[in-house]
Order: C-alpha cells, then structure tokens, then sequence
C-alpha cells in the first residue's frame, strides 16, 4: 500500500494536509508551519519519504490504551526524520496539540488565520487500523509532499 501526506495549505502558523493510502483520501491531518529553520514544536516535518512503525515504549501509548482500549497497541510513528524524533499521528484539533506531529480529523475549519481539524477521535478510530497494518507491514513507507506555493 502506499501511504502519502499531501500539504494543501498554510495558514498563518498551521499547515492542512490530506492523508492518503492507496490512492483513497482517508482524513485531514494538521500539522505546524512548515519552516525552512526548525523550532522546536511548532515545525512542520520536512517532505520526503520516510517510514512507519510502531512504536510501543513512549509515554502516550498509555493515555492512548486508555481512551482506546484494547484496539491501540501502539502509537503511529513517522521515523527516519532528520533533526525530528517520536512524531506520532495522534488526535488533536489544533496547533496547540501538535508540538510538531501530525493530527487526525474529518473536517477542518479555518479560525484566525490557522486551520484547525475536528472530529480527531473519530479520524482516529477510522484510520488507526489501516495505519497500524502499513507499519506492521513490509510496505511501511510515506511520502509526505507540499502541494501548494508559499
């Protein structure tokens, strides 16, 4: 399967992307600024083609076990990020939330200049299997890409 972040917009400080696998839009994702100097938490990750796994040792596998339940088994990581490390797609609904992650919803609105995304648990719900499957998987790979002029 081939899995792909596609950037479509920036807002003053946030970036409204669509996730993709396969082909098949799944979910909005909201991310930080993209920025050609990083800052700490509030930078988006760089384009580029990266790798899925999962990851079972950090500290929001235990919050996310207990709002999820036995359907979690570990967080969503995006790895082999250079100057980035333990960026998970997680639930959140604005920049406030991301501290450099990827969130999940299935709207988004635009408020202040920035994008905001809703309905992240139930993104979540939605795409967590299929994204568990790709990071177990031989295929675990994505793209991530700016589809847009700055």
């Amino acid at each position: 399967m081939k899995t792909k972040i596609v950037r479509v917009a920036q807002g003053r400080e946030s970036t409204l992307s669509h996730l993709y696998i396969d082909g098949i839009f799944q979910c909005f994702l909201l991310e930080d600024k993209i920025r050609q100097v990083k800052i700490k938490s509030k930078t988006a990750i760089p384009e580029g083609n990266f790798r899925l796994r999962l990851n079972t040792w950090g500290n929001m596998n235990r919050l996310y076990v207990q709002k999820y339940g036995p359907m979690h088994v570990g967080m969503i990581e995006i790895d082999d990020l250079p100057t980035f490390d333990a960026v998970y797609i997680h639930i959140g609904n604005t920049i406030q939330h991301t501290a450099g992650c990827p969130l999940v919803g299935l709207s988004y609105i635009q408020k202040d200049g920035d994008y905001q995304v809703m309905q992240s648990r139930d993104a979540y719900r939605q795409v967590y299997p299929k994204l568990l499957a790709l990071a177990k998987g031989k295929d675990n790979q994505i793209e991530i890409k700016n589809s847009f002029q700055f």
